[in-house]
């Protein structure tokens, strides 16, 4: 590793994360549902959905309560060809600086190019070349930001045909080259399995959970064949059962419930919260 490599995994720091609990991603249709919701430990809001200087009255009264909130990115296009906007990093990072946030998250993911957006969250292509780029892309973002910064794997319908390495060979080596820490959606894991044929099981095997942030649960459906990581239903048995083989391994510092459209009633979410628990102590019971 070179010196500014272990300059930078230092300044993250060899521990693991800070402890989080279960949580749910904060939407303004959500705002009274989650205040006055029992055991949510944290939350997640999207970044591009709130400005620093005039903070919505909920995401303050809850910070108040003092419920860590996670900035997350969903434009940063980290995964390009380009260096991250410098616009877009002094965003996330005012963010946390308003909210007092343990870390920042984002996706790899490839999300425009030439001035073109894409309108998703886009698999990167995982050659060496891409490593390289998508490497100092994330450092020049680690340098922005004032607290450490989390990438998510994303969902996919798709893979590029001239991949060299796996999800998780390239997620692995992008954490050993620039110390950043993993947030992994166990549903886009389980999306990948279902598209592509990319075993989940052999992921988690092969990621370095070491570097773990927190993790993503939520729900989609399948419509002619393809799996769909649509935020808007219940979980899944099976993203659940991938949460518990997740925590048979190690021990997330938190777990996020993530729904976005469709809103369903108090209850419903604290059944979603409460099936999160039973899938994370499934592992404590049989380990």
């Amino acid at each position: 590793m070179s010196e500014p490599e272990a300059g930078r995994r230092a300044a993250l720091g060899d521990e693991p994360g800070v402890e989080l609990g279960v949580g749910i991603g904060w939407r303004a249709e959500l705002d009274l549902s989650i205040e006055r919701m029992p055991g949510v430990d944290f939350l997640e809001v999207v970044a591009e959905n709130i400005k620093p200087a005039h903070l919505p009255e909920s995401l303050r009264l809850l910070r108040a309560r003092g419920l860590p909130v996670i900035p997350h990115g969903v434009s940063l296009g980290i995964g390009g060809a380009e260096p991250p906007s410098p616009a877009r990093l002094a965003h996330l990072a005012a963010c946390a600086e308003a909210l007092d946030s343990p870390l920042v998250s984002e996706h790899l993911a490839f999300v425009r190019g030439g001035g073109l957006e894409a309108g998703h969250l886009l698999p990167v292509p995982r050659t060496r070349e891409s490593l390289r780029v998508i490497t100092e892309n994330v450092r020049q973002a680690q340098d922005a930001l004032p607290v450490p910064l989390a990438l998510e794997n994303v969902a996919a319908i798709f893979g590029w045909p001239d991949d060299e390495l796996t999800e998780a060979q390239f997620l692995a080596e992008l954490v050993e080259r620039t110390g950043v820490g993993l947030l992994i959606d166990v549903a886009n894991l389980y999306t990948n399995q279902f598209n592509l044929g990319l075993s989940a099981v052999d992921a988690l095997d092969a990621l370095p959970l070491e570097n773990l942030a927190y993790v993503h649960v939520a729900g989609g459906y399948e419509h002619h064949g393809i799996w769909h990581d649509t935020h808007t239903t219940s979980a899944p048995q099976a993203v659940l059962d991938l949460l518990t083989e997740l925590c048979a391994r190690a021990k997330p510092p938190g777990v996020l419930l993530e729904w976005d459209d469709d809103y369903p009633s108090d209850a419903a979410l604290e059944s979603e919260l409460s099936r999160i628990r039973a899938a994370m102590s499934l592992a404590r019971e049989s380990g």
